[in-house]
């Protein structure tokens, strides 16, 4: 296989992803945008402000690209993580996979997200549109470890 091309970033500008080249080796590209959803556990948000670790944050997601692009053969990875304030509606990490085929790039895209979720020290806060609703912060815990009510995009 030829070299693969893997880029992580974490920005607190809005995301986006650079424009798409033509790749022969690429059979299948998929990208997932996740989005801040307007509702948090059922009460209206104005958005998410997102803190991370960065140093550890953007190594644990190399890692995870660099074991994403071995486990399913891919020949192009970008993760990007947006932190600070994130407005509902907009996206807070773009996944892009490339690969030979489709089933390895729908299949990398979740891995990623489900690992992502799990191993990236990377913390969510909902900004309550109503500042006198309960909650306020997902329990100051790390993102991978909310609880799923609890989990973005």
């Amino acid at each position: 296989m030829a070299i693969s091309v893997c880029e992580v970033s974490i920005t607190e500008s809005p995301l986006d992803l650079p424009a798409r080249e033509n790749d022969a080796a690429a059979g299948a590209i998929v990208d997932f945008w996740g989005v801040v959803r307007a509702l948090e556990e059922g009460t209206e948000i104005t958005g998410i402000e997102y803190e991370a670790h960065r140093p550890m944050a953007e190594h644990q997601m190399r890692r995870l690209a660099e074991t994403a692009i071995g486990k399913f053969g891919l020949t192009k990875i970008i993760i990007r993580h947006r932190i600070g304030f994130v407005p509902a509606a907009e996206a807070s990490i773009v996944v892009h996979v490339e690969s030979a085929r489709r089933s390895a790039a729908f299949s990398a895209s979740q891995w990623i997200m489900d690992e992502l979720k799990q191993t990236v020290p990377i913390w969510k806060h909902p900004v309550f549109k109503d500042r006198n609703a309960s909650g306020g912060t997902a329990g100051g815990k790390l993102q991978g470890s909310l609880d799923s009510s609890s989990a973005r995009a």
